[in-house]
């Protein structure tokens, strides 16, 4: 099976990768799917190890990681943040240099993103973020790959997102701007996306033509939306502010009269886990519209893929 070769060592952000590399990714996600639901193994990481670092804790990240490893071959440690001597005050730097001897690749879910700059900086093995406070490139990946599947046909689709402008929101907007997808980001105006970002994004979006809104707008913005995606309101770590939050977005929600504002084939999209009733209703989720769970699936075979191109050698 044809791995394809990345430009760059680590995938620490979206934008560390290109269109061509992105779309590349796509095709090798799609090929290793089609083998896993043929039963067939794809043993390309034959006796590779990866390294998990987790200082925040997850369900589809660590499952999807390790169940990948084993299905291509390799194996995967958990290494829990409180665990390992990053617990005690080693250094990130010791700790990727220590690890570099051991393993063939790390994967790092942590809460600020210079922790995994810091790691990739001293690790002479590829370094992937599995989630930082700034993006979620693997996330964001598997859900534009849950895109790409359904007709191949990405650039001019229209994406909106509704919600906090998170790491997910962060990775959506700049992975949209490389790929040509307009993307509209709907907050309220205490919580919209950071302007550097914005202005990163509108950059990129200059070569591939995406179309960029940022609004609070919620009603205006679904018109011939192709794609509603959402996310909880209140993230690990900002449990304090979950009151401040539950007001402040009250009407930023998905439900099925809005969804009836949008294209007539609009699908639905959640990174999970999600808040039934709060940011997206519960039939909406498990309605024929929601490809939320394809989402969830697709975060083993894109980052299947991922592995495929950064451990191989």
């Amino acid at each position: 099976m044809k791995v394809p070769k990345l430009d760059k060592k680590d995938i620490l952000r979206v934008t560390d990768l290109s269109k061509k590399e992105i779309y590349s990714l796509f095709k090798l996600a799609e090929r290793l799917k089609k083998a896993q639901k043929l039963g067939k193994r794809t043993h390309i990481l034959k006796d590779k190890t990866l390294a998990m670092i987790f200082e925040k804790n997850s369900t589809r990240t660590r499952v999807s990681f390790e169940v990948g490893m084993y299905q291509l071959g390799g194996s995967a440690l958990f290494l829990s943040g409180s665990e390992i001597q990053l617990g005690r005050g080693e250094s990130f730097a010791d700790t990727s240099k220590v690890l570099s001897r051991y393993v063939d690749g790390i994967m790092i879910r942590t809460n600020a993103h210079n922790k995994a700059i810091e790691i990739a900086k001293d690790a002479t093995v590829p370094v992937i973020n599995g989630l930082t406070d700034f993006e979620h490139p693997c996330q964001t990946l598997a859900d534009f790959f849950t895109m790409y599947e359904r007709n191949h046909l990405l650039e001019k689709q229209k994406l909106v997102y509704i919600g906090d402008s998170n790491n997910v929101a962060n990775s959506l907007l700049l992975g949209s701007a490389i790929l040509g997808i307009n993307i509209t980001i709907v907050s309220p105006k205490k919580y919209l996306p950071n302007d550097e970002v914005i202005e990163e994004a509108r950059a990129i979006a200059k070569s591939s033509g995406s179309i960029i809104d940022i609004t609070s707008d919620i009603l205006s913005s679904v018109e011939d939306a192709d794609y509603l995606y959402t996310d909880v309101w209140t993230s690990m770590g900002q449990e304090k502010e979950t009151a401040k939050r539950m007001k402040a977005f009250l009407s930023y929600k998905i439900t099925n009269a809005l969804i009836k504002k949008a294209a007539p084939d609009c699908m639905v999209m959640h990174c999970l886990p999600a808040h039934r009733g709060e940011e997206i209703d519960a039939d909406v989720i498990d309605s024929e519209r929601s490809v939320i769970f394809d989402q969830a699936e697709n975060r083993l075979h894109v980052q299947k893929a991922i592995m495929c191109a950064l451990l191989k050698k």
